[in-house]
C-alpha cells in the first residue's frame, strides 16, 4: 500500500461513482476522507428507491465494478434489493466503513478563496474543513412531476413512482399512472396484479427492448464462483453487444434500423390490439429517448383492465384526471412516473472563486471539463459530471474511469506541493467546443430530438457524444497542464 497522503478529501454520496471513489483513493494512499450521504446506507439510487419492479436495465455481470465481480447474481438480470446488498458489501469489503458518514445531507460547499480550503455543512449544522471535493450525487434523485393545473386538489392517494407510498393498498383500486417511461415499464406489469382497473397515460411511445431475463441456477453459481474467468468472458461478451448501442443511435447508420425493427417486431409478437400496436410505436429515432429494456410492459397492456391512454395529461381534479383531448377518468390512486430533474446542480449550495455559485453557472447550459471539472470551482470534481456518462458501456465502467482520473490528478498535485487547481477556461471551452459539433451526429443530440437528453435551451449536456475508446483516451492524456495550478 502506498504511504498515506495528507490530501482531506470528502466526497458527497455514497452509491457507485462514491464507493469507487473511496476505493481508489485508498488504493493510491489517500486516507483522509469522508464520505457523505443522507440515507442510512451506501447504495445511492439503489438505497434510495424501492418502488415494485425496480431492477437494472444492464446485464448484472456487467453491472459491477470491474474489480468486484459478484459470481452470486441470482438472474441475468436483478432487481434492486440485490443490488443495493452488493454495493453495501463493496463498500464494507473495500475498507470504506469507517470512512461513511451516513444519515447527514450536506446543505453547502463553500470555498475560502484565502485558505484554498472547502467549508462543508450539512443540514443539522454540522461543519467540515476539506482540502478536495468530489461530487458523487449521482442525477437520478429529485422527482420531477408534471406542471399542470390542479395536481394539488386531488383528493386520493397521489406520490411519485421513485418515492412510493408502501403504505397505500392498491388492491381492487383505480389507478392512474403518469408516464410509461423507465420506471413505469417497470411498474405497470406489477401493480396490473393487483389493482382494480389501471389506466396509463402516455405522452409519447418510448423504444423497449425485450429484457430476456434468465434465473441462475446453485451450479451456474458455483461455476462462477470456481472459474472467474466465466464471469470475465461473459462481461466481454456482454460488452460487445452493449458497443452495439453506440451505431445503434448514430444517425445513418444501418444499425439504427436494425434496433427499431427488433422493437417493431417485439410489438406485434406481444401486443393483441392493432390498434395498440400503433399507439406503442414510436415516432422518434431510437435512441432520442432512453431506450427501455421489459418483458412485462407489452403483455400487461393487453389484460382486460388495463388502458393505454395514449395522450398526455391536462389536468388533474379532486376525483380523478383530465387528458388532452378532454377526456375525465375517475382514481383511486395518481402514480406519477414522470422522470427526474436531470444535473439539478442546486441541490447543494456550491460556492467556487469571488462566491461564484455552481448552480448559476450550471442553470441553462450544464457544461464541464471532460465531466469533471469547472472553471472557478477549484478542488472540486464531479464522478460523473455533465457529458460525462458514455452510453455504450456500463455506468460503472465511466464512473471508474472518470475518479481514476481525479485521483490521479491530486497525486500530481501533492507531488508537486499545489494548494488548488482549476481548470483553466480555454481548455474548458476549446473541449465544450469539440463535443459541441459532435452532439448532431446522434438521435438524442439532433434538433428534433425531445427528450430529457436535451433541456430547454436545446443543449444536450448528460450523454458523452463518443464512445467509451474516446473517451478513455480523452481522460489518459488529462494532465495538471490543463488546470491552472497554485
Amino acid at each position: 500500500m502506498p504511504s498515506s497522503k495528507t490530501t482531506r478529501v470528502a466526497i458527497i454520496g455514497a452509491g457507485p461513482s462514491g464507493i469507487a471513489a473511496g476505493r481508489e483513493l485508498l488504493q493510491k494512499g489517500f486516507s483522509h476522507f469522508t464520505i457523505f450521504d443522507a440515507l442510512d446506507a451506501p447504495g445511492g439510487t439503489w438505497r434510495l428507491h424501492n418502488y415494485p419492479g425496480l431492477a437494472c436495465d444492464v446485464w448484472a455481470h456487467s453491472y459491477t465494478f470491474s474489480y468486484a465481480p459478484n459470481p452470486n447474481w441470482s438472474a441475468s438480470f436483478v432487481d434492486q434489493p440485490e443490488i443495493q446488498a452488493y454495493l453495501a458489501r463493496c463498500a464494507t469489503e473495500f475498507g470504506l466503513d469507517d470512512h461513511l458518514v451516513l444519515n447527514t445531507r450536506i446543505e453547502s460547499a463553500h470555498y475560502d478563496d484565502d485558505a484554498s480550503v472547502w467549508q462543508l455543512r450539512s443540514d443539522k449544522g454540522e461543519q467540515w474543513e476539506f482540502d478536495t471535493v468530489i461530487n458523487a450525487m449521482g442525477n437520478q434523485h429529485t422527482p420531477l412531476f408534471p406542471d399542470v393545473k390542479g395536481r394539488e386538489s386531488f383528493t386520493g392517494e397521489s406520490f411519485h413512482g421513485t418515492r412510493w407510498n408502501h403504505d397505500v393498498d392498491l388492491s381492487g383500486k383505480r389507478v392512474a399512472i403518469i408516464g410509461s417511461a423507465a420506471s413505469a415499464v417497470q411498474i405497470v406489469p406489477e401493480v396490473a396484479k393487483t389493482v382494480g382497473e389501471l389506466w396509463v397515460v402516455q405522452r409519447s411511445p418510448n423504444w423497449i427492448m425485450p429484457r430476456g431475463k434468465k434465473e441462475y441456477s446453485e451450479k451456474q453459481r458455483a461455476r462462477f464462483a470456481r472459474f472467474p474467468i466465466l464471469m470475465k468472458m461473459l462481461r466481454k461478451w456482454q460488452s460487445t453487444l452493449m458497443g452495439q448501442v453506440e451505431y445503434a443511435v448514430t444517425l445513418g447508420h444501418s444499425r439504427m434500423g436494425q434496433f427499431e425493427k427488433m422493437v417493431h417486431k417485439f410489438i406485434e409478437r406481444t401486443t393483441d390490439d392493432p390498434a395498440l400496436r400503433e399507439a406503442l410505436t414510436p415516432d422518434s429515432r431510437y435512441g432520442c429517448k432512453r431506450g427501455l429494456v421489459s418483458d412485462g410492459f407489452y403483455p400487461a397492456l393487453n389484460e382486460e383492465h388495463v388502458h393505454l391512454v395514449a395522450q398526455g395529461l391536462a389536468e388533474v381534479t379532486p376525483t380523478g384526471i383530465i387528458t388532452e383531448s378532454g377526456k375525465a377518468i375517475d382514481v383511486d390512486v395518481i402514480i406519477y412516473c414522470t422522470g427526474y430533474r436531470i444535473l439539478d446542480f442546486d441541490r447543494i449550495d456550491v460556492r467556487g472563486v469571488n462566491n461564484s455559485s455552481l448552480a448559476e453557472v450550471m442553470a441553462d447550459n450544464p457544461q464541464a471539463h471532460k465531466g469533471i471539472a469547472v472553471p472557478d470551482f477549484p478542488n472540486y470534481f464531479f464522478a460523473v459530471g455533465p457529458n460525462g456518462l458514455v452510453l455504450n458501456v456500463s455506468y460503472f465502467i465511466t464512473a471508474e474511469k472518470s475518479i481514476e482520473t481525479i485521483v490521479r490528478l491530486m497525486e500530481n498535485m501533492e507531488a508537486n506541493n499545489y494548494k488548488s487547481v482549476t481548470v483553466k477556461k480555454a481548455e474548458f471551452e476549446q473541449y465544450n467546443d469539440w463535443m459541441s459539433d459532435r452532439f448532431g451526429k446522434f438521435s438524442w443530440g439532433a434538433s428534433d430530438c425531445k427528450s430529457y437528453y436535451r433541456n430547454a435551451s436545446g443543449h444536450a449536456p448528460f450523454l458523452f457524444p463518443g464512445n467509451y475508446k474516446e473517451f478513455k483516451r480523452l481522460h489518459e492524456d488529462c494532465t495538471l497542464a490543463e488546470f491552472e495550478c497554485a
